[in-house]
């Protein structure tokens, strides 16, 4: 046995089903061990595409997605779906080839030191400098990678290395057991929400990894307090529930920051503060904060908690429960913003003009999707629509990039979701830039048999961006953010997939319908009427906050 069969055995052990990545000339070793196990070994087009399938395969399993790429470009074309899965808590292993250990220390072909370029995008990398610890390596990889708050690791191996023979075998796999909050700190935060007369509770990504859906929804239920969720946060408690206050995350105003203006105490469970940054809610660091979750509050002058709860979310919830004394119905105040968020999102049902306002594709993408169904949003335009507007009944079922925010992730990103739950609906949604960027990815799809629908908002430009510019410098001022685009039917057919082209606001959905019933993946070009971004910059610009 060489090395880089005693790697993969270690794979094995670790229950790793997939790995993605491209072949290379310092990885032969390891493409070849794992030709003879039972990994299976997706060949991808780019090596950013692999890892944002590593990256969306942690987010929706809680186990770490594995990529490989060889040294050099190879590796640095890894790095932006390594560093969004670090700072998106995405689970991760990226494994490099590198160069022998006999000429790392002379400038060399293809040479880079990738233990130090990794270092700042991971938890901790390391690379195998003598075979016999590589057990070792890959044990420690995945614990750090999947521990709370759980991110990216790399491990590197040099080629003279990876052909070595060695005696090992994997080792055993601990459970990484929970850990409960203090006794105090929970009778500290039940005795401040039973004195709250106005609290809100505020959801992250957290809690859906530490899997408290249920218990999020039974402490909000039972002590009658609304809920908003983070972008990452969609679908811990179910979008219909009366006390869903939807998502807040906009970097402007809008009818959910009323609920923050207007709150006496903020219960964040599970919240991530690199989601949505403390400052934009409570920029003065005057509101009251009790934190619930896993690991210990980030340090930051506006998220200072009276109390902080670490431990297992699920059992905090339930233990302050059995405590906290708080009778009564919800503020009315969080009701009537529930119904004036409602009306809003009820407004385009039925709109028909053309090209389609942002509001209503996402309204007949929801119509149109199951309650278990998978929206992986791209990043632009239409993730700050998705993310207002595309709402959940159950968590992981809408995967917005919130940490690193990185284009290009939505359809290797669907790939991903569809290996991982191929009886569901998967609908890569994604802006034309972004689609650009990494729509090579849809040859791999039909390849290794993930149909799911790509459906593009088509503006010609980074709406985005243009967004932002005009709310800075005002209508018009927009620069450097238009481009053209390929016939996107063409492009699909070209590839065997299907394709189709919206041409009127009715045809959206029988075409979705269409689309998503096809074995094959399918591309909708859909042209988005993006004057509604400074529509809605305007309308929340005069949002006035009272009941």
């Amino acid at each position: 046995m060489n090395t880089a069969e005693l790697l993969v055995r270690c794979l094995e052990n670790e229950g790793v089903q997939y790995v993605f990545g491209l072949p290379g000339e310092e990885n032969l070793h390891v493409l070849e061990a794992i030709k003879h196990s039972s990994i299976q070994f997706i060949t991808t087009r780019h090596e950013q595409g692999a890892a944002f399938m590593a990256d969306v395969y942690g987010r929706l399993t809680g186990k770490a997605g594995v990529c490989l790429s060889t040294l050099g470009p190879g590796a640095t074309n890894l790095m932006t779906g390594v560093a969004d899965a670090n700072l998106d808590g995405a689970p991760l292993v990226a494994i490099t080839g590198q160069v022998g250990t006999d000429r790392m220390h002379i400038e060399s072909h293809q040479y880079l030191d990738l233990v130090a370029m990794f270092a700042p995008v991971t938890k901790w990398n390391k690379q195998i400098v003598r075979p016999s610890i590589t057990p070792e390596v890959v044990r420690k990889a995945f614990k750090v990678a999947q521990s709370e708050k759980p991110g990216a690791v790399h491990i590197d191996l040099p080629e003279n290395i990876a052909a070595m023979p060695v005696e090992g075998k994997p080792l055993h796999k601990d459970n990484i057991e929970k850990t409960f909050a203090s006794f105090a700190s929970l009778r500290s935060a039940a005795a401040i929400i039973s004195q709250a007369v106005n609290p809100i509770i505020l959801v992250g990504n957290g809690a859906i990894r530490d899997q408290a859906s249920d218990a999020v929804t039974q402490f909000a239920t039972q002590l009658n307090i609304p809920v908003a969720n983070t972008f990452m946060g969609k679908g811990v408690i179910p979008y219909t529930h009366p006390l869903a206050l939807w998502a807040v995350g906009l970097q402007q105003r809008d009818f959910i920051t009323c609920g923050f203006d207007n709150t006496d105490l903020v219960i964040a469970i599970g919240y991530d503060l690199i989601e949505f940054s403390p400052k934009k809610w409570n920029p003065d660091g005057q509101i009251p904060i009790v934190h619930i979750a896993a690991t210990p509050a980030e340090i930051d002058s506006s998220y200072i908690p009276s109390v902080e709860v670490v431990g297992d979310i699920s059992d905090s919830l339930y233990e302050i429960l059995k405590v906290a004394d708080r009778q009564g119905k919800p503020n009315p105040y969080a009701i009537n913003l529930r119904s004036n968020i409602r009306a809003d999102y009820e407004l385009y049902a039925k709109d028909d003009g053309f090209p389609i306002k942002p509001q209503k594709i996402i309204y007949d993408l929801r119509q149109v999707m199951g309650p278990e169904d998978i929206v992986i949003s791209d990043v632009g335009a239409h993730k700050m629509w998705i993310a207002r507007h595309y709402h959940c009944y159950s968590p992981n079922t809408c995967i917005i990039s919130n940490g690193f925010a990185a284009m290009g992730i939505a359809i290797p990103g669907a790939v991903a979701a569809k290996l991982v739950h191929p009886n569901r609906k998967v609908v890569a949604a994604t802006g034309d830039g972004g689609f650009m960027m990494n729509c090579q990815e849809l040859e791999t799809a039909l390849r290794v048999g993930t149909a799911f629908v790509t459906l593009i908002f088509n503006d010609g430009g980074y709406g985005l961006i243009e967004w932002k510019q005009e709310n800075q410098f005002g209508k018009g001022r927009s620069s450097f953010v238009h481009f053209g685009n390929p016939d996107f039917v063409k492009l699909a057919e070209s590839m065997g997939l299907k394709g189709y082209r919206v041409e009127d606001a009715t045809e959206l959905v029988p075409i979705l319908k269409e689309a998503l019933a096809q074995d094959v993946p399918a591309v909708i070009d859909c042209p988005v009427d993006y004057r509604e971004n400074i529509r809605f910059t305007q309308k929340v610009g005069e949002l006035n906050c009272v009941l």
